[in-house]
């Protein structure tokens, strides 16, 4: 669990300073490779990285690839190994712009089920810090320090798509979680496919619209 961790990057041919910064985390028992061919269709003219999971999956029956938290089931993380990727993670947001070859502009955090799971949780757990996250077919957390409310949501603009006929990751755990967001005050936009657990090319154009639009905004 120590030094930063393992990573792949996208770095567009002539990107300039300011570009956006979208770091997307992967799902359970995947690897950082995994959401890499993503970058081209939900953000061509960002800097796009994405960061492995610390825990392996092997132990928790997940395969051979990595994961961000042990699942306990419905929306429930177990809270240590979450513990551990939600530090690993801040860890990784403060340093990686460092290692970059231009100056990124605003940050889009996002992933991919337990990766879109990390992602609304760090930004409810850090307020004010990262302005723009995308969910893709995961859950709100239930963990304590993953709350919605006016203050934790402030500042942060968030995409949730999700298929309805997710049979991993139920639609049902969607509509609970915007709920939660919406009543927070949250500024919210969300897609729902006709699909399953899995990322169409129709979301990922959706997601990359969402994020032209929102980079280009003021603050």
């Amino acid at each position: 669990m120590s030094g930063m961790l393992q990573f792949e990057q996208s770095v567009p041919q002539g990107v300039r300073d300011g570009a956006p910064l979208v770091v997307l985390l992967h799902g359970r028992g995947s690897d950082r490779f995994d959401l890499a061919g993503l970058a081209p269709h939900i953000a061509p003219g960002a800097v796009v990285v994405t960061p492995q999971a610390p825990h392996s999956g092997v132990p928790w029956g997940y395969g051979p690839g990595w994961a961000w938290y042990r699942f306990l089931g419905r929306n429930r993380p177990e809270p240590e190994s979450f513990e551990m990727s939600q530090d690993a993670l801040g860890a990784f947001l403060a340093e990686i712009r460092a290692t970059l070859p231009v100056r990124t502009g605003p940050l889009v955090l996002g992933g991919f089920s337990q990766g879109g799971v990390m992602s609304m949780a760090y930004a409810l757990r850090n307020p004010g810090t990262v302005p723009l996250v995308m969910n893709f077919s995961g859950f709100l957390a239930d963990h304590p320090s993953v709350r919605p409310t006016p203050e934790s949501v402030a500042g942060t603009r968030f995409w949730w798509g999700h298929g309805t006929m997710d049979p991993q990751i139920p639609f049902e755990l969607a509509i609970e979680g915007r709920g939660l967001l919406s009543a927070a005050g949250a500024e919210l936009e969300t897609r729902d496919y006709a699909m399953g657990h899995g990322i169409s090319p129709d979301e990922a154009r959706d997601a990359r619209a969402w994020i032209q639009a929102e980079a280009a905004r003021p603050g």
